[in-house]
């Protein structure tokens, strides 16, 4: 199945959630039908990101509040302080209940809630009406089914598999390449990661250890003792619980033992929510009451909003086509619920798009009561370790991509605290590391973040003609297209479009003319 797209064009002057600037967002955007999961890979890898099937990208030199697409690097990374403070704090409570007075500083209340705003909700609520998703589909697909028996391929449709992941189980740390980012080793701010130019840190038990085997070895230099073969090895006499040199990893702090008398217990399931699997169909109207509380009381919505449909349309409807390819993930690539289960009940729920090269974040919702357990940052730290998981059967998936990060937006900030982390340059459309972006956005609030002035994007429109067009049951390049037809005023359209999506996706996904 193709992606089949309409663009929708600029939209400017509309209020911002951010900065509450009544018309100083600005932003390009297009309704998505269908699409596939590469097509999406390459639209986020150009700062488009969305919501429910609206599909958006800001026009960062003129929007007030400019939103850098960025992502973590998973197997790089390390918890700071404050992260190992929540883990912590979800063990103590696991294991007997305790609840851990006030919130950690690096806990967003506000998760990626922004990254929809009001403006976009009610954008996107208005071209649900005006779009015939039916009609266009079933014409979408009597085309390409005729164009696929020419050419005498067979799709074959499987099963996708859910995953269900316990707090008992530990997961194994994935390994793979580093990102081809060039990464800056500065001093880190307190609580935000290790100084990776000093040595690791020991603790007073471990070195003084350490001291007594070494005099040990200066009184015996054969390793021998009373009791003890010659063979054997003298640091060997008082063995290292583990190695001491090396910091906990993020498994070792989530995936602790937990007591058999535990007081409560934790599950972590994935269930497919487009097309909705059976388990998501079963658990939806429990789901929407999370988010229903989780608006009500974190966001003063009334009680009557958000809807049902509201929520559908918004966190459950996706454009992404399921996709189950040999050596993928075993749940498939698409959109899911990640949903938290306490005690045989959800208590919060992360929104995800899993992908080629990435598990990318669209939106978390909690039960409100729980908000002692800081769900927002516990849930990106499961997350992370989830994308590790994945990176062992799927070595190409290994970034997590954390929506939009808003400089000037103080509550948007704490997406950098997961380190290590890239910015996306909104020129060139590649990654700088955000050590190197800070600076510059300190001095202006967009900023282009490749400093090489002969830099272009690589991956810009270069011959628009060849740009497919869905148009009356057909597929034809645009540069056909327009000696057909003459639309006034449509081409600039058209040629914005293909100037965002880049050249590689224009080619591939289907623009919708009538």
């Amino acid at each position: 199945m193709a992606s089949l797209v309409e663009y929708k064009g600029l939209k400017a002057g509309y209020h911002c959630g951010y900065c509450d600037s009544e018309k100083g967002k600005a932003s390009c955007g297009m309704w998505a039908h269908s699409m596939t999961v590469q097509d999406y890979q390459d639209l986020i890898d150009r700062g488009w990101r969305r919501s429910g099937k609206y599909v958006y990208k800001p026009v960062m030199n003129q929007t007030c509040c400019p939103q850098y697409t960025i992502r973590c690097r998973p197997l790089q990374f390390q918890p700071s302080k404050s992260h190992k403070k929540v883990l912590k704090k979800m063990l103590k409570f696991l294991a007997n209940g305790e609840i851990s007075k006030g919130n950690c500083e690096d806990d967003p209340m506000e998760p990626t809630m922004e990254d929809a705003v009001a403006g976009d909700v009610a954008l996107i609520n208005k071209l649900d009406i005006q779009c015939d998703l039916q009609r266009l589909g079933d014409n979408l697909k009597e085309t390409l089914e005729r164009e696929e028996k020419k050419k005498g391929r067979s799709a074959k449709k499987e099963e996708s598999n859910e995953l269900i992941q316990s707090q008992d189980k530990k997961m194994k740390l994935g390994s793979g390449e580093p990102s081809h980012s060039v990464e800056v080793h500065l001093v880190p701010k307190p609580g935000q990661g290790a100084d990776l130019s000093k040595p690791p840190c020991r603790k007073a038990k471990e070195i003084r250890k350490e001291r007594k085997r070494l005099k040990l070895m200066r009184q015996n230099p054969a390793g021998e003792r009373e009791g003890a073969p010659a063979q054997q090895d003298p640091l060997s006499l008082f063995p290292p619980k583990a190695k001491s040199n090396q910091p906990k990893s993020l498994e070792d702090f989530m995936f602790e033992s937990l007591p058999e008398n535990a007081s409560h217990k934790l599950e972590v399931r994935v269930v497919r929510s487009s097309p909705p699997s059976s388990e998501f169909k079963a658990t939806m109207l429990e789901s929407y009451q999370v988010y229903k509380r989780y608006q009500m009381l974190i966001h003063n919505h009334a009680p009557d909003n958000p809807t049902v449909s509201q929520f559908t349309g918004f966190l459950c409807s996706s454009p992404l086509e399921p996709e189950t390819p040999p050596g993928g993930p075993d749940c498939g690539y698409g959109s899911f619920h990640q949903q938290y289960w306490l005690d045989g009940k959800i208590i919060a729920v992360g929104v995800i798009d899993i992908l080629p090269h990435c598990v990318s974040s669209v939106y978390l919702y909690y039960d409100p009561d729980y908000s002692f357990l800081s769900l927002g940052v516990y849930s990106a730290l499961r997350e992370i370790a989830f994308i590790r998981q994945l990176h062992e059967k799927t070595p190409q998936l290994s970034y997590y991509y954390m929506g939009f990060y808003i400089h000037s937006c103080p509550k948007m900030k704490y997406k950098g605290h997961y380190r290590p982390s890239d910015l996306l340059c909104p020129e060139t459309y590649v990654w700088v590391p955000i050590e190197q972006c800070l600076p510059l956005l300190e001095t202006s609030k967009y900023c282009r973040f490749n400093q090489d002035p002969e830099a272009e994007d690589e991956g810009r429109s270069r011959d628009p003609d060849r740009l497919q067009v869905f148009y009356k049951k057909a597929v034809m390049p645009y540069g056909v297209y327009k000696k057909q037809q003459r639309e006034r005023g449509a081409e600039a359209a058209v040629l914005q479009y293909a100037r965002l999506v880049g050249q590689a996706c224009s080619e591939r996904m289907l623009l919708f003319r009538n």
